[in-house]
C-alpha cells in the first residue's frame, strides 16, 4: 500500500508511525513544507486521559513524549489583583518543537520517508498512491481542491489572538484578566518545559481596535515575521504577570481563530485528519490532542479492515471520530464564546467569576469540579449563599424573589402542550399531568400555552382561556398545585398565528388539518411551509382584537389564581412572528426595524401588565435566535430584552428557534443557556434557561455560575414528575427549598445503595486529583468490577 501524507505535523507524523506498525510493508511519503527543525508556536497540552491512548498506540514514542513533560494540576485565575486557585485538573505539556522532533525521529526509524521543504503535489499527481492523507492544517490545500466533496464551512471568530512564549516558568495553568480603558484583554499561559511557558493574548475585535492594535504595524507581515510592536504592547500590558521576564515571539502576529467543520471527511481515497478536518479553540487545549487521536483512529481502522479496503476503513474512521470531535467542538465553541463575551462577567465576585470561567465549556460542571477541588466549590457555595442571604445549600435550592412572589428553589416545570383539551377546556388529564408535577418539588409549574382565542389554537386539542368554563377548569388545577404541592403556578398565554390549525403532535407535527381548518393570522401573508395555509395579514383592527383577547385571558388567569403570567413570544407563534424579519415583512410602523417589529408584542405586554396585579411578576418567553441567516438573532434578543425590562418584565424565559422550518440549530448540552446568560449579564435582568438541561448538576452549574436565575426542564419532568425531589435525595439534601408532601414523606430518602453505588462512592472518596490515582483494594476486587469469563 502506498500512502501520501500532506503535512508533517503531529497528525501526519503520528498516523505514519502507527500505520507502519499496522502494516510494516506499506510505503509512506510525508510532504512537509518546512524544515526539520521548524516549529511555529510554543507548547502543546495533553490531558491525562489522552495519554492513556498514546501509551497503548505506540509505547516507545509515548515514553519519549512523557519523559519531556511538565505536569501540573492547578489552574489560577488572576482577576482584579487577586489570584484564585483551583486544583485537581491534571494536565501535561511539552514544547511543540520537541514533540515534532520525537515524532519525526520515530517515523524515520520505522521507514517513513519525510520530504522536508517540499509542498505536497496536486492531487492529480498523486494518482499512484492508494491513500492520500490531508494533514496540512486549517488552511488545507488538499481540502480546498475537493471542497465540493467535503462541504467545508469556515467560521471566523470575533477575537484576535497572538501566540507567544516567556522564559517565566509558571507553576500552574494561568488566566490573566487585564481590564483597560479600551476593554478586556486575557492571557492564557502554561509551562511546557523547565525553561519556558506559552503565553497567548486574546482580545475582542472592538477592544483591539480601540487600543489601536489594527494600526500599530502598518501593512501585512511576510510569512515567518512577527509583529514585534504588538509583542511589545502585550509585554507592557502584562508586565506584572511577567514579573520582569521576557515575552518571546515565533511567527507571532494577530490572528482570528477559525472553526473548521466538514460535512464529510473523505473523498474517494483522500481523507482529512487534524486541523484539516476540524479545529477546536485553543482555550480547551485540544488541537494537537484531537489531531493525534485522529491518527490513532485512522490507523486502527486500517488494522480492522485491512489495507486493501480503503473505502471501508475511511468510513469506519469517520463514523468513529466525527461524534467525538463534534462533541469537543461544541465544548470549544462554548469556551470561545465565553471568552468573546468575557467583558460581561468581570463584574462578578472573584470566586463566582472563577467558577464561571472553569465551567465555561459545560464539560466541567459543579459536581465534576467538586470532585477535583471540593474546598473551592464549597467556598463558591458559601459566597453565593452569603450574597443571597440564605444558608449554604446546593445552588438549585436557593430561593428567588420576583416582586412579591418568593420561589423556594430554581427549578421550573417547563410549559408542555398536551393537546388533550376539549374545545379549549383543560381536562382531567391536565389535572393529573400538572398535579403530579406540582407534587414533585419544582418551585414553579407552568401551564401549557393557553390560547387566547379559538383561532389562536395550534391544534383542536390545545387549551384556552376564552370561555368561562376554561377559567373554572384552570382554577381547579391551580388550586390543586397550591394546596397539595405548595408550588407557584404560571400561566403562559399565546396565539398560534400562522402555525395554527394543525394536527395533534403525534398525528403530524405542524401539518394542517385534513378538514375543518380555521383561518390563521400573521403579520405578513407568509405560510410556515408549503403544506400550511397562507395566513391573512393582520389589519389594525385584527391587532386591536388580539390585544384585547390577551387582556381577557390575563384577567382569566388572575381569576383562576395563577401566580405568574407569561407571554409566549417564541417559536414562531403570533407575537414571535412579529419579531422575526423572516416572518414580518410589513411596511408600516409594525415592520422593518427591531423597534417597529417589537411594537405590537410590547403593546400586548403593556396591556396585560396593566390588568395583572403589580405585586405579581410577568415573564416573556422568546426565541433568542431563529437559527437562520437574516433572522432574529442573539443581538436582537438582547435589545428586545432591554425593551422588556423597560416595560416592566420581571424575567425572560429564553428559548430559541422553531420560527422557520429551514432552521439549523446547534444542538448540544444546555445549548440555549448561552442566550439566557448573555441577556442576564448584559441587560442585568433575571432569566430562565431552557433546552437540553437534563441533570441537577447542570442546574447547579448554571445557577452558581450566574448564567441564569432559573432552569426550566420539560422532558426530564415527563420521565420523572418528582425530578426535583429526587435531585435533592441524590444530593443527600433535605433542607430549605425542598418539600415533600406528607403523603410521600416515607419515600423521601434514597433507597439503600447497591454494591455498585458503594464502590462508586468509595472511588470518589479515594480519588487523588493530584495524580489521577484510584484506590487499590486490599481484598479481591468487588464482584461488580470482575469481568465475566470471555469479557475484556
Amino acid at each position: 500500500m502506498r500512502i501520501a501524507v500532506a503535512g508533517g505535523g503531529p497528525a501526519g507524523l503520528y498516523f505514519s508511525i502507527l500505520m507502519r506498525r499496522v502494516d510494516p510493508g506499506c510505503e509512506i511519503v510525508i510532504y512537509e513544507r518546512n524544515r526539520a527543525g521548524d516549529a511555529f508556536g510554543f507548547g502543546v497540552v495533553f490531558s491525562d486521559e489522552t495519554l492513556t491512548v498514546f501509551e497503548h498506540a505506540d509505547p516507545l514514542s509515548y515514553r519519549q513524549i512523557t519523559d519531556g513533560f511538565v505536569h501540573w494540576t492547578d489552574i489560577d485565575i488572576h482577576h482584579r489583583g487577586a489570584r484564585t486557585r483551583s486544583g485537581g485538573h491534571g494536565f501535561s505539556a511539552l514544547g511543540r518543537r520537541e514533540l515534532l522532533g520525537i515524532l519525526q525521529r520515530r517515523a524515520i526509524s520505522l521507514g517513513v520517508e519525510i520530504r522536508f521543504q517540499t509542498e505536497a503535489p496536486p492531487l492529480d499527481e498523486l494518482d499512484d498512491f492508494d491513500l492520500v492523507v490531508a494533514a496540512d492544517g486549517a488552511s488545507s490545500a488538499v481540502r480546498a481542491a475537493r471542497a465540493g466533496d467535503f462541504h467545508t464551512t469556515l467560521d471566523p471568530r470575533h477575537c484576535h489572538y497572538m501566540w507567544m512564549g516567556t522564559d517565566l516558568v509558571f507553576d500552574a495553568f494561568k488566566f490573566f484578566i487585564a481590564e483597560t480603558p479600551h476593554g478586556v484583554f486575557q492571557a492564557h499561559a502554561y509551562p511546557y518545559s523547565e525553561q519556558m511557558s506559552t503565553f497567548i493574548v486574546e482580545v475582542a475585535e472592538p477592544t483591539w481596535r480601540r487600543a489601536g492594535l489594527d494600526r500599530l504595524t502598518p501593512g501585512p507581515l511576510p510569512p515567518g515575521v512577527s509583529d514585534q510592536a504588538s509583542v511589545d504592547f502585550c509585554r507592557e500590558l502584562f508586565a506584572e504577570a511577567l514579573d520582569g521576564h521576557t515575552l518571546q515571539a515565533n511567527n507571532s502576529k494577530w490572528l482570528n481563530f477559525v472553526t473548521v467543520r466538514n460535512a464529510s471527511w473523505r473523498s474517494g481515497n483522500v481523507v482529512l485528519v487534524g486541523d484539516a478536518a476540524h479545529t477546536a479553540h485553543f482555550s480547551i487545549g485540544s488541537g494537537t490532542k484531537l489531531a493525534m487521536e485522529d491518527a490513532v483512529a485512522l490507523a486502527w481502522a486500517f488494522r480492522e479492515h485491512g489495507p486493501d479496503d480503503v473505502r471501508a476503513a475511511l468510513d469506519a474512521y469517520q463514523a468513529e471520530r466525527r461524534p467525538v470531535v463534534e462533541s469537543t467542538q461544541r465544548a470549544a465553541q462554548g469556551s470561545l464564546e465565553w471568552f468573546e463575551g468575557i467583558a460581561r462577567y468581570v463584574e462578578q465576585p472573584r470566586l463566582q467569576f472563577a467558577f464561571n470561567l472553569l465551567t465555561r465549556s459545560r464539560r466541567i460542571t459543579y459536581e465534576n469540579l467538586r470532585l477535583r477541588d471540593a474546598e473551592f466549590v464549597a467556598d463558591v457555595d458559601d459566597l453565593f449563599a452569603t450574597e443571597g442571604g440564605f444558608s449554604t445549600r446546593p445552588p438549585m435550592f436557593a430561593p428567588l424573589r420576583l416582586r412579591d412572589l418568593t420561589l423556594p428553589n430554581r427549578v421550573v416545570v417547563s410549559p408542555m402542550d398536551m393537546y388533550s383539551a376539549v374545545d379549549g377546556t383543560p381536562s382531567d388529564f391536565h389535572l393529573v399531568h400538572l398535579g403530579a408535577r406540582a407534587l414533585g418539588g419544582a418551585a414553579l409549574v407552568y401551564s401549557e400555552m393557553i390560547c387566547v382565542s379559538d383561532i389562536g389554537r395550534i391544534t383542536p386539542g390545545c387549551a384556552g382561556m376564552y370561555r368561562p368554563e376554561h377559567i373554572e377548569a384552570w382554577r381547579r388545577i391551580v388550586e390543586f398545585g397550591h394546596r397539595h404541592g405548595g408550588c407557584a403556578m404560571a400561566a403562559q398565554l399565546g396565539h398560534s398565528g400562522r402555525k395554527g390549525s394543525t394536527k395533534l403532535m403525534w398525528l403530524g407535527i405542524d401539518q394542517p388539518l385534513d378538514e375543518d381548518n380555521w383561518e390563521v393570522l400573521a403579520p405578513s401573508p407568509i405560510a410556515y411551509s408549503a403544506l400550511n395555509q397562507v395566513p391573512r395579514e393582520m389589519t389594525r383592527a385584527d391587532m386591536d382584537l388580539v390585544r384585547e383577547q390577551f387582556v381577557s385571558a390575563a384577567r382569566g388567569a388572575l381569576e383562576a389564581g395563577f401566580d405568574l403570567l407569561e407571554l409566549h413570544c417564541a417559536h414562531g407563534y403570533l407575537l414571535s412572528s412579529f419579531l422575526s424579519p423572516l416572518t414580518n415583512r410589513r411596511e408600516d410602523e409594525y415592520g422593518g426595524s427591531l423597534v417597529n417589529r417589537a411594537r405590537f408584542p410590547l403593546e400586548v405586554f403593556d396591556a396585560c401588565r396593566e390588568v395583572w396585579p403589580a405585586d405579581k411578576p410577568m415573564s416573556v418567553r422568546i426565541s433568542a435566535t431563529d437559527w437562520v441567516a437574516g433572522g432574529f438573532d442573539p443581538d436582537d434578543a438582547v435589545a428586545f430584552a432591554r425593551m422588556l425590562a423597560e416595560h416592566g418584565c420581571d424575567i425572560v424565559d429564553v428559548s430559541s428557534g422553531q420560527v422557520a422550518p429551514e432552521e439549523r440549530p446547534a444542538f448540544g448540552r444546555s445549548f440555549q443557556t448561552p442566550f439566557a446568560d448573555r441577556i442576564r449579564n448584559e441587560v442585568r435582568m433575571p432569566t430562565i434557561a431552557v433546552g437540553a438541561i437534563a441533570s441537577y448538576d447542570d442546574v447547579n452549574t448554571i445557577v452558581l455560575a450566574g448564567r441564569a436565575d432559573m432552569c426550566a426542564l420539560a422532558r426530564p419532568h415527563l420521565y420523572d414528575p418528582h425530578w426535583t425531589l429526587h435531585a435533592a435525595a441524590e444530593q443527600e439534601y433535605a433542607g430549605e427549598g425542598v418539600s415533600w408532601v406528607p403523603q410521600y414523606q416515607a419515600g423521601s430518602r434514597k433507597p439503600p445503595a447497591g454494591r455498585a453505588d458503594e464502590v462508586r462512592k468509595e472511588l470518589q472518596r479515594s480519588f487523588d486529583p493530584a495524580t489521577g490515582d484510584l484506590p487499590a483494594f486490599e481484598a479481591d476486587p468487588p464482584e461488580m468490577l470482575t469481568a465475566p469469563e470471555g469479557w475484556s
